[in-house]
C-alpha cells in the first residue's frame, strides 16, 4: 500500500472493484430485462423498486465504508485488533438495519408502492417483485459489509469474487423462473434474493478461514458506543449518497408518471443504463479508496495527491468512452428493455440517454472528492459533498425544470429527461475546486 506505484495499486485494486459494481448493478438489469419480455408495466416495476434497493445498499454501504475506512486506517497503523472489532460491529449493525426494514417493507408494501411512482397498471408488479427484495435486505446490507472491508483490506479480488458470483446466479435463476417457468414478477424477485444469500456466504468465506487481517469474532467488548458512532459518523456520506439516489429515483418515476407507463418504464431503463456506466467510475474511486486511507493514516501524502489526480485522468478516459459508447446506441440500448418495441418508449429512453451521455464524463471529479474526504475522514467534507449529486442540486432541478420546460418550450417531459444530467454538472462544478484546494494543501510525507 506505501511502495507500490499508486497508478498500478489504484487499477489492481479498481479493476476487481468495478467488476463487482458492475455485477451487483447487474441484479437489477437483469431483472429488469427478463421482466421487461413480460410488459412494459411489468418493467416499470423494476423501475419503482430500484429505490428500495439503493436504500438497503445505503445502509449497507453506510455500515460497509464507516468500518472499511477505519479498518484500513487500523491495518496501515498495524492495530489489527481494534480493525476485527470494527468489522464485527459493522456486521451485526448491518445486519439489524436490514431486518428491521425487511419487516417495515413488507407491513406496508402497497402504500410504499403507491408512494414511489407506481400506477394501477403498474402496482401488482411491483408488489410482486419488492416483497422479494425486501426478504433479501438483510443478505444485501451484510454483503455490503463484507464487500467494503475486503475491499479497504485490499483484498477485492475476493469481494469481487462474492458478488460476480452472486450475479451469475441471479441471471440463471431469472431465465429459469421468469422464461421457463413463467413465474413473472415474482420470479424475478425470488431469484434475486436466492442470489444474494448465496452471495453473501460466499463473500463471508474468506473472514472465517483466516484471509482477513480484521477477524470477524462477537466476543466480549467487540462493540461499543464509541466504535458505532465511528462507524456512523464516517458511513454517513455512503448513506447521504445512496439514500438521496433512492429517493431521487423515486421523485423521477413520481414526474415521470404524469407522462404515463411509457416514460416510467423508458426512464427506469435510461437510469439502470447510466447506474452500469457510473459503476466503472464509482469502482475506480472505490479502488482508490484503501489507496487513500492506508497511505493518510501512514502520512504518506504525496501518494494521496498522485492518487487522487491519477483517478479523476483515468476515470475520465473510461466514462467518456463508455458515455460515447451509448451516445450512439442509445436508441438499441433502450430496446434491449422495450421488448414490446413501443416507439414511444424508445423515443423517451433514448433522447434522455442521450442528454445524459452528454455530460456523464464530468463524474469522475465528483466521485473522486467524495471517496477521497470519506476514506480519510474528513467527515463534513464528505457528507457536504454527498448531499449534492441526488439532493441539493437534483431536487430543485427535477420540480423546476418540468416547469421551465413546459413553460417556455411546451415540452415538460424533457425537464424530466434533463434533471439528473443538470445535477451532475453542478454537482461537478463544485466538487472539482474544493478538491483540488484541499490536495494543494497537504503536508509534506512524515517518514
Amino acid at each position: 500500500m506505501t511502495e507500490t506505484p499508486v497508478w498500478k495499486l489504484i487499477i489492481t485494486l479498481g479493476i476487481p472493484t468495478t467488476i463487482s459494481m458492475l455485477i451487483t448493478n447487474v441484479y437489477n438489469m437483469a431483472d429488469s430485462y427478463f421482466v421487461s419480455r413480460i410488459s412494459n408495466a411489468a418493467g416499470g416495476a423494476t423501475s419503482v423498486v430500484f429505490s428500495i434497493m439503493a436504500i438497503l445498499q445505503a445502509f449497507g454501504f453506510m455500515f460497509g465504508h464507516g468500518a472499511g475506512s477505519h479498518v484500513s486506517r487500523l491495518l496501515g497503523a498495524k492495530n489489527d485488533e481494534r480493525a476485527g472489532k470494527f468489522a464485527t460491529s459493522s456486521l451485526l449493525l448491518s445486519t439489524v438495519c436490514g431486518i428491521i426494514i425487511m419487516i417495515c417493507g413488507l407491513i406496508f408494501l402497497e402504500p410504499l408502492m403507491w408512494f414511489l411512482g407506481s400506477n394501477a397498471e403498474i402496482l401488482p408488479h411491483a408488489k410482486d417483485y419488492a416483497t422479494f427484495i425486501f426478504i433479501a435486505g438483510p443478505a444485501m446490507t451484510a454483503s455490503c459489509v463484507f464487500n467494503n472491508v475486503l475491499r479497504y483490506e485490499g483484498k477485492a479480488t475476493f469481494a469481487m469474487i462474492g458478488l460476480t458470483s452472486g450475479g451469475i446466479i441471479n441471471i440463471f435463476l431469472d431465465y429459469i423462473f421468469v422464461m421457463r417457468i413463467g413465474m413473472g414478477t415474482t420470479g424475478a424477485g425470488l431469484a434475486t434474493a436466492i442470489s444474494q444469500y448465496i452471495s453473501l456466504v460466499i463473500l463471508a468465506i474468506p473472514f472465517f478461514i483466516g484471509k482477513t487481517q480484521s477477524k470477524i469474532r462477537f466476543t466480549k467488548g467487540f462493540i461499543s458506543l464509541r466504535i458505532v458512532w465511528d462507524i456512523i459518523s464516517t458511513g454517513l456520506p455512503s448513506l447521504i449518497r445512496q439514500g438521496l439516489s433512492s429517493i431521487s429515483n423515486g421523485m423521477l418515476t413520481v414526474q415521470a408518471r404524469a407522462f404515463g407507463t411509457a416514460a416510467i418504464a423508458a426512464m427506469g431503463y435510461v437510469s439502470r443504463t447510466v447506474q452500469f456506466v457510473f459503476c466503472v467510475g464509482l469502482g475506480i474511486g472505490q479502488g482508490f479508496q484503501p489507496v487513500s486511507a492506508f497511505n493518510y493514516g501512514a502520512k504518506k501524502y504525496s501518494r494521496v495527491k498522485k492518487g487522487s489526480y491519477f483517478t479523476m485522468i483515468f476515470g475520465l478516459f473510461l466514462i467518456g468512452s463508455l458515455a460515447a459508447v451509448c451516445f450512439g446506441l442509445a436508441p438499441q440500448i433502450i430496446d434491449i428493455f422495450n421488448s414490446e418495441k413501443d416507439p414511444l418508449v424508445t423515443e423517451i429512453g433514448a433522447k434522455a440517454l442521450r442528454i445524459s451521455c452528454s455530460v456523464l464524463w464530468v463524474l469522475p471529479f465528483t466521485v473522486v472528492g467524495n471517496m477521497m474526504f470519506q476514506s480519510i475522514g474528513k467527515r463534513v467534507h464528505a457528507i457536504l459533498l454527498s448531499a449534492l449529486q441526488n439532493g441539493i442540486a437534483f431536487m430543485p432541478m427535477i420540480y423546476l425544470l418540468p416547469l421551465l420546460c413546459e413553460k417556455y418550450l411546451g415540452d415538460g417531459l424533457l425537464g424530466v429527461q434533463s434533471a439528473q444530467p443538470a445535477a451532475y454538472v453542478i454537482t461537478a462544478i463544485i466538487t472539482l475546486p474544493v478538491t483540488v484546494a484541499f490536495l494543494s494543501k497537504l503536508p509534506k510525507d512524515e517518514i
